[in-house]
């Protein structure tokens, strides 16, 4: 295997060759073989031990093998202790979950700190058919079925083209010890109900099932790419704006292909949504209409379609102040530049001039009120906000997102969009202020 191995790095892999790697490794039989073929081919990492302090004193001789080996190989190792238990509970998330999300965090912030290039983990051909068996069962799109990625980021797989048998025979000819996972025998996850039941059947049917597996995966992977390729022109024809409010995409685009639903699918798979039914009905139903998911909102408005994160939905209501001597204040719709002026001269939706001699300071910028009234520049009258914006025909997340520059509670400016007529700049003004976004 050790040949096989370092043809791999040499066709695959030369990055590693030259690079400084961190090996996650736990002290079973995968990540201690993964250890034992980078030394032979005298490549340069460390390790990195995570003790979740999951199975009692189990757990705390892992960690003692973990730092013997290293000394054996003449290593660098990092150890990290959690309260995996505690860091669940407190994320609302299984002990599975928090375990990757701990390790992976932990990693990267190594990786950050000490400049190491790859994470090399030590997943393998059985761990690949693995997950894509857990995503066949829970319900996947395409993505779900290409497998585990050798190259994600900077995280390294080196092992997958390996088998199991492969790696415990290896293990067995060069006599390396490692620690056994009692939990790896259960059959309480999923994935090692797949791993003794269901793959060993699989493998009595097709003996060479790996195998087929590869080659099953390289032509899946190779339709994804044509489906990102078509993905990629018909995003650049739907989308029509993508700023901090949220991505617009052109609804007739999507009415023009064969299967709108697959196209709905394929563009908004990685935010949440599962009632794709309802996401489809979206296209004919009336403008305000919208589909929630966990961490995003999709929202019908006139022509289009507007993907935005839940958070702009929960705008903080905290107000900003701007004193007489502030030059520039930061929002969370830019840096609002403040500045005195001798004359009128570009302007622009996100450009407002103002008599300075009629504002009261402080000024207030906070977001807009059902009972905002403000006087739009050139009218007679005073209007709501909330009228104005629905006469601008603006979509909901604009006016979620739509702020009011104040003085003495009466509207300045519904900023980026019209100023007030009491504040504006004439003929005898002697002081100006421009704000600039």
């Amino acid at each position: 295997m050790q040949k096989d191995f370092n043809n791999h790095i040499d066709k695959n892999l030369s990055i590693l060759k030259e690079g400084r790697l961190l090996i996650a490794i736990s002290g079973g039989i995968d990540s201690v073989v993964l250890a034992h073929l980078c030394h032979n081919l005298k490549l340069n990492f460390s390790l990195a031990h995570c003790n979740f302090n999951l199975r009692a004193e189990e757990s705390d001789k892992d960690e003692t093998f973990v730092v013997e080996l290293a000394d054996a190989l003449d290593i660098e190792v990092f150890i990290q202790n959690f309260d995996t238990k505690m860091y669940a509970d407190e994320n609302k998330c299984s002990i599975q979950m928090a375990a990757r999300e701990l390790r992976y965090n932990w990693f990267k912030e190594l990786a950050t700190q000490l400049n190491f290039d790859y994470i090399l983990t030590a997943h393998h051909a059985d761990d690949n058919l693995e997950t894509f068996l857990i995503n066949f069962t829970r319900g996947t799109g395409l993505n779900g079925l290409t497998g585990i990625p050798m190259i994600n980021d900077n995280v390294v797989r080196p092992l997958l083209p390996f088998s199991r048998l492969q790696i415990k025979a290896f293990a067995k000819e060069q006599r390396i010890t490692w620690r056994e996972d009692a939990s790896n025998a259960s059959r309480k996850y999923l994935r090692n109900k797949l791993r003794h039941e269901v793959v060993p059947i699989l493998k009595e049917i097709n003996p060479q099932l790996l195998d087929s597996f590869q080659n099953t995966l390289s032509h899946l992977n190779d339709t994804a790419l044509i489906v990102d390729e078509q993905l990629t022109e018909f995003k650049k024809r739907a989308i029509v704006s993508d700023d901090h409010l949220g991505t617009t995409f052109r609804i007739s685009e999507f009415k023009t292909t064969t299967n709108p639903k697959a196209y709905l699918f394929e563009t908004f798979k990685h935010y949440g949504f599962t009632e794709w039914n309802d996401v489809l009905d979206l296209l004919d139903a009336e403008s305000g209409k919208l589909v929630r998911s966990n961490s995003h909102r999709l929202i019908k408005h006139r022509d289009h379609l507007i993907l935005a994160t839940l958070s702009h939905a929960e705008q903080s209501e905290a107000s900003l102040y701007i004193q007489e001597s502030d030059t520039a204040i930061n929002t969370p719709f830019g840096n609002l530049v403040i500045s005195e002026v001798v004359a009128i001269s570009e302007t622009s939706n996100h450009i407002i001039y103002v008599d300075k001699d009629r504002l009261k300071f402080p000024l207030e910028l906070r977001l807009w009120k059902t009972e905002d009234l403000f006087q739009p520049l050139g009218m007679t009258g005073k209007k709501k906000v909330s009228k104005y914006l629905k006469d601008e025909k603006t979509s909901l997340i604009e006016k979620e997102n739509t702020w009011v520059l104040t003085s003495d509670n009466n509207v300045i400016w519904v900023v980026g969009k019209r100023g007030d007529e009491r504040f504006k700049v004439k003929t005898n003004t002697k002081n100006i202020i421009k704000f600039n976004i």
